[in-house]
């Protein structure tokens, strides 16, 4: 049985959540947990006829393992099997199955001695049970935290998981210190009638099982795909000229994020070229000592002591050559002329407009309409005539007749005048009647 969309283990689809657009059978999709893989050999045939036996099986969140297909069973990405547990057995999805499922036990130090079995394609009864154990999780998760605040313990329930077959429940807590839990797992035991583990996890693997979005917009590392927790320090973020900020650098789960270390290697490459942030400089006005580094730009900026309000940026190659002379027993330069040397204006260009304030007005669009309509009659312009000008050294003149006042004749005429052109009007006599003398 499979994911009713019948697209698992497309990393093109995805089946997070229950939804009008999503997948109904989320609970049973290969692609809706977390740590999906995709398996990149499945078109690629086998040029060895013997293939693997090992399949890797996951569970909730991001739990996973590998078992043996002892009975040779058609197992597909997606598919739901009833594997070997103790006590009982457990339900899980088939996240992965070829050659890439070697690789994966090879990467995770597993070996293949004694190795755990499949032992079914789920049939119908055990996949009702497991939706109904999978159901029960987050209400025991409430009452199994009311317990633990009732005893007072200094502990957090992160999660609780079910076993496919109900006999187990797994409990996952985070703890700053060691937790005596003796008495709670009595209380477990006698509220949920089931066999009680108890898992401590760290803040990173609680960040990894509930997930979330981090800073940069995008899903958790940890919950997508990271799956070794290396350590990270605040030197990463100082390799790297960032300020140390713990709400900046501090992920979900209030540790430093592990992204520090994803671009630190190239960080330390390029600082190899850059001599020691603790470099001074012996110069004719006196010594100076590094402020700020640029990896980017590969520049350094110094401050004289006397003065260190001022910074002057140089260039690597040319600090090498000062610490070179030092070196020698002769003093630097003054850096204002090594500064000065080397600054070049550049212009910026604003491709945007973001510095015009009328970026998003309208402008007048017939303004260069007007200009090619026929201009007033005046004489042409002879280039022989130009030269003449020139040479004579009289200024030229614009042959644009000048603009007379349009009032000038309004003034010059009385108010109760009228236009010379304008005629008066002549009305047309009507007929008198005749008079009749017959009447």
């Amino acid at each position: 049985m499979s994911c009713g969309c019948k697209t698992s283990g497309d990393s093109s689809h995805s089946c997070g959540t229950k939804s009008a657009n999503g997948c109904g059978s989320v609970d049973t999709c290969g692609n809706s947990y977390k740590l999906s893989v995709f398996d990149w050999l499945s078109n690629v045939n086998n040029p060895s006829k013997s293939q693997t036996d090992f399949v890797e099986v996951r569970f909730k969140n991001d739990r996973k393992f590998f078992y043996k297909n002892v009975h040779h069973l058609p197992l597909h990405i997606g598919s739901v099997v009833t594997v070997e547990s103790s006590p009982g057995h457990d339900i899980g999805v088939v996240s992965l199955t070829g050659e890439l499922v070697k690789i994966q036990m090879k990467k995770k130090h597993v070996s293949e001695d004694n190795p755990l079995k499949i032992y079914r394609l789920s049939n119908q009864k055990d996949i009702e049970v497991w939706h109904e154990s999978r159901g029960k999780e987050e209400a025991v998760k409430i009452q199994a935290r009311k317990i633990s605040y009732a005893l007072n313990l200094d502990m957090k329930i992160t999660d609780v998981e079910f076993q496919g077959d109900g006999a187990k429940v797994t409990f996952y807590y985070t703890s700053d210190s060691r937790v005596d839990f003796r008495q709670l797992i009595k209380e477990y035991a006698s509220a949920f009638r089931t066999k009680i583990d108890m898992k401590q996890i760290g803040f990173r693997q609680e960040a990894a099982k509930v997930g979330g979005i981090g800073s940069c917009g995008r899903e958790l590392c940890c919950s997508t795909w990271l799956t070794d927790f290396r350590s990270v320090n605040t030197n990463a973020a100082r390799y790297q000229q960032l300020s140390i900020n713990p709400q900046k650098l501090a992920g979900q789960c209030g540790k430093l994020k592990c992204c520090l270390n994803y671009e630190l290697d190239s960080y330390l490459d390029a600082l190899s070229d850059f001599p020691s942030s603790s470099t001074t400089i012996d110069t004719v006005n006196g010594k100076a000592f590094c402020i700020k580094i640029d990896v980017f730009k590969k520049r350094m900026w110094f401050a004289y002591v006397d003065r260190s309000m001022a910074w002057y940026d140089l260039d690597v190659q040319d600090v090498k050559k000062l610490i070179s002379q030092n070196k020698k027993g002769e003093k630097a330069p003054p850096l204002e002329e090594l500064r000065n040397q080397h600054d070049i204006p550049v212009k910026s260009v604003d491709l945007i407009q973001e510095n015009n304030m009328d970026r998003f007005e309208k402008k007048n669009r017939n303004s260069g309409k007007n200009q090619n309509r026929k201009k007033p009659n005046g004489p042409k312009n002879n280039p022989n005539q130009k030269s003449e000008q020139k040479a004579a050294g009289t200024p030229q003149r614009k042959n644009t007749p000048e603009k007379k006042p349009q009032n000038a004749k309004s003034q010059a005429q009385p108010q109760n005048a009228k236009p010379q052109n304008q005629q008066a009007k002549k009305f047309k006599k009507k007929p008198q009647p005749k008079r009749d003398d017959n009447a």
